[in-house]
């Protein structure tokens, strides 16, 4: 077998391309969070506390000498992270509970009885033929 045919077969597996799909409707999710937090969340939050830009905050631990930039810990920029992780989180589990509420209501949806053997609808019908009879 080729090597491009072994990896058409595995490229075209359904659960590859599930996987190829989710993982770019993820990347374009986490742009959506990455906004919302940076454009829509912070900013009010920074407003409440004094007009402090997240992004912004810092601290430098060693200044910028002869050309060379100053090293800085950016928490800030973890803080915004750390809300970005936060909210695709609770949409996960939003989703996932969604799901497994989908399932449980499938789960708990009665199935439709099993129709009765053959033997069991024929002995019927020939006890209803002999009460006929009488």
């Amino acid at each position: 077998m080729s090597m491009i045919k072994e990896f058409k077969e595995f490229a075209m597996r359904g659960n590859v391309l599930d996987m190829a799909v989710g993982i770019i409707i993820g990347g374009a999710f986490g742009k959506i969070v990455g906004s919302l937090v940076n454009d829509v969340i912070m900013p009010p939050i920074g407003v409440l506390l004094g007009g402090v830009d997240f992004s912004s905050l810092g601290i430098t631990i060693k200044d910028a000498v002869d050309g060379a930039p100053a090293v800085i810990l950016g928490y800030g920029l973890f803080i915004n992270t750390v809300i970005n992780f936060l909210i695709v989180a609770f949409a996960i589990f939003l989703l996932i509970k969604a799901v497994n509420s989908f399932k449980k209501k499938q789960e708990a949806a009665p199935a439709a009885p099993a129709p009765p053997p053959r033997q069991e609808v024929l002995l019927g019908e020939i006890r209803d033929l002999l009460k006929a009879r009488n």
